[in-house]
């Protein structure tokens, strides 16, 4: 398969041959690391919101095939301050730069910069849209521990709670398991349950949807159980929030229902929706996901560099 030169903005655009191609690359390049595979190559990161993970992980993965980096991870330190369009601003760095690396918090603004960009743009994270990296990694992460995910077998059941409206890296990895053999489970507050036009793609793909009332009921019921942060800022009342935080809560008690192989994934940060006691057990995966950024985003760079 031939990626070079291709953007990564979506995860709609990849068909499910693609993403195995990559998560077998992943896997690679974990067992055996190639510490030069890009070296001479220049990748910019160009984040114009907070990151830790996404932004460090691309940087780790650059640096550990060879590359090096530029870039910022405050607009505030950017042209963008002054007034510099979007547009303009890509328009530059691809001046410089073999790939771009972008987090931008308005829905389609990485689709924007890949239509102006002379060489790949790699959608680190749109607004409330996309964020397709993180998905390949999630996916990645998960068939670690359900192999049959991507060699076929019996269905696995996948349960995503906390807020599934806002929530890019709910409505990317949804999508993509559309391309697999995946029972969903939602749980969701009012007014934050996944939007009506994934669910439809979803069951349109085979997949069955369930909605659930409580998190204790999507704990009880699932092979991997994807925990997402309630924003407050999206409760108009303050009470509220208070109250459906208090049920959106993951603790080590309540995993005493789980199956024993259930797995716990969570994009992070956490805030105080997955309880600290929840760490030390077996059920834990949210630590290792991100550490399956590195090897995931190594894959995706050596390939649209055209180097793998």
């Amino acid at each position: 398969m031939n990626f070079r030169g291709r953007h990564i903005i979506s995860i709609a655009d990849f068909s499910r041959e693609e993403i195995l191609h990559i998560l077998q690359l992943a896997g690679e390049l974990e067992r055996r690391p190639r510490p030069d595979l890009l070296a001479g190559r220049l990748m910019a990161t160009l984040f114009f919101e907070p990151s830790t993970r996404t932004r460090l992980s691309f940087e780790a993965a650059m640096h550990k095939l060879g590359g090096r980096v530029i870039g910022f991870s405050d607009p505030g330190s950017s042209s963008a301050r002054k007034g510099e369009s979007l547009a303009d601003t890509i328009r530059m760095v691809d001046q410089y730069a073999d790939v771009v690396v972008m987090r931008h918090p308005r829905c389609g603004s990485a689709r924007l910069a890949s239509e102006v960009s002379r060489v790949p743009v790699l959608n680190g994270g749109d607004g409330a849209n996309q964020h397709p990296t993180q998905t390949f990694l999630d996916l990645y992460t998960i068939a670690k521990d359900f192999p049959q995910l991507v060699a076929g077998g019996p269905a696995l059941t996948v349960g995503f709670a906390g807020d599934l409206k806002y929530g890019r890296t709910v409505h990317s990895l949804v999508a993509a398991l559309g391309h697999f053999r995946v029972d969903l489970v939602l749980a969701a507050p009012r007014g934050l349950e996944l939007p009506e036009h994934y669910i439809d793609e979803a069951r349109q793909a085979g997949l069955k949807v369930t909605q659930v009332a409580t998190l204790q009921e999507a704990v009880e019921r699932c092979d991997v159980l994807y925990m997402t942060r309630l924003q407050e800022e999206r409760f108009p009342d303050p009470l509220e929030f208070d109250h459906v935080k208090a049920s959106y809560r993951l603790t080590a008690t309540m995993l005493a229902g789980a199956r024993q192989s259930m797995k716990v994934l969570h994009p992070l940060p956490r805030v105080n929706e997955i309880a600290q006691d929840v760490d030390a057990t077996v059920h834990a995966r949210y630590f290792d996901q991100a550490g399956n950024g590195v090897p995931v985003r190594q894959a995706l760079l050596g390939l649209v560099l055209g180097a793998l």
